[in-house]
């Protein structure tokens, strides 16, 4: 009799259309180049949108942010440790690598005075609306 190891992630029960996506990236991508897709909040208020990602454990220094013609893009990478010596990880679910993410802005947002910031692991972008003029004009009744 020969002894197989499970592998729950291929199990008939657990193999999820998720499963198969992230084990089809992960497996597409040039070998020892890592990938992954931060989580993304996005609001706004009568001021502002604001995109949040959370990249914990990166530096400022690891982040890109461009605008062209109107698509802010937002590009890093958040590197593992490397200072692994004494270590036995038991599990690892933490996500590295490279990552890119583009964003088509609404007409009503400015390019002017766009804001990024990076504190306690979220990479925070403020993108101001253009300010709506009320003209107002008295209209004479006949």
């Amino acid at each position: 009799m020969k002894l197989v190891r499970y592998n729950h992630l291929h199990s008939p029960k657990t193999d999820t259309f998720s499963n198969m996506i992230d084990q089809f990236f992960n497996d597409s991508f040039p070998a020892g180049e890592r990938h992954f897709n931060p989580a993304v909040d996005i609001s706004e208020d009568e001021k502002s949108y604001e995109i949040d990602l959370s990249v914990p454990g990166a530096k400022k220094e690891d982040f890109k942010v461009d605008l062209t013609d109107g698509t802010l893009k937002i590009s890093g990478e958040r590197r593992k440790e490397e200072k692994t010596e004494g270590k036995n990880f038991h599990r690892v679910q933490s996500q590295y690598g490279k990552f890119e993410k583009s964003f088509h802005l609404p007409d009503d947002a400015t390019s002017q005075g766009i804001e990024a910031s990076y504190v306690d692991g979220i990479l925070k972008i403020r993108i101001l609306k253009e300010e709506k003029k009320i003209e107002k004009s008295v209209i004479e009744v006949k």
